[in-house]
């Protein structure tokens, strides 16, 4: 791949005031939001009814790459060119730019936790095989003590490699492994989004896919009971806890 250009600036510029100046010339409606953010969970985030978020450090790209984004959030573009721009963004350096705050080097699993990890990768497992076909990369999955309000994440590097999945344990210990089973299935849609060139949000694409996996196609989940025969509850079923563990004493 070539060189990027580099974006020529003034002394007494202002990148990131300037960028949402920038996107619109390329192109972006001038009713849609821009919000900037300095985490690495997501660097490119698009809600055709909420705003464009992307990373600061991409106020010093030059327009080849803000133009990539673009084409990378359109509608109805194809695969191809949505893998193609989500390439080029990628490969631009913001964390040179806009360093990203780093997360804390993830602990050894206490051995306590063992017994969860275990039980959500074999979830993992069973909702890649019965939703996805099994096409979705075998991704870390870790709890969080620091989740307060949400219940779940999928994040990836800058690079747009290594994802891995966080689940609340407090979500686990409040609300049970039926609702856990669908906070996974909803950031394993986000898997599915980002290992197939799609934006990471909660637009058409989510919407859609998380009907077809038989989740609420909200952007954020509500701790509730569960249906008979949702694809959460069926889940829990097979897995077979041994009454050892309860599912709502964690």
């Amino acid at each position: 791949m070539s060189a990027l250009p580099q974006l020529e600036l003034s002394l007494d510029a202002a990148p990131e005031a300037e960028l949402p100046k920038r996107l619109r010339r390329l192109g972006l409606p001038a009713g849609v939001p821009v919000k900037l953010t300095r985490n690495r969970t997501v660097l490119v985030s698009f809600d055709p009814r909420g705003a464009l978020r992307l990373h600061a450090g991409y106020a010093w790209a030059p327009d080849p790459v803000l133009e990539a984004i673009l084409r990378f959030i359109k509608p109805r573009m194809s695969r191809a060119d949505r893998i193609s721009a989500r390439r080029l963004f990628l490969s631009f350096p913001v964390e040179r730019h806009a360093p990203v705050r780093r997360r804390r080097r993830t602990a050894a699993a206490a051995p306590a936790d063992l017994p969860i990890l275990g039980r959500l990768e074999r979830l993992h497992a069973i909702l890649n095989e019965r939703h996805f076909a099994g096409s979705l990369t075998t991704v870390p999955v870790q709890l969080s003590d620091r989740m307060e309000r949400r219940l779940g994440e999928f994040a990836v590097n800058p690079g747009g490699s290594d994802g891995v999945i966080t689940i609340s344990r407090k979500h686990i210990s409040r609300d049970g492994w039926e609702s856990a089973s669908e906070t996974l299935l909803h950031e394993m849609v986000h898997q599915w989004q980002s290992e197939t060139g799609r934006p990471i949000d909660h637009g058409t694409a989510f919407r859609w896919k998380a009907r077809a996996v038989g989740i609420r196609p909200a952007a954020t989940a509500e701790p509730r009971a569960h249906a008979r025969g949702s694809a959460a509850f069926s889940l829990s079923r097979l897995l077979a806890f041994p009454p050892t563990l309860s599912s709502h004493g964690l």
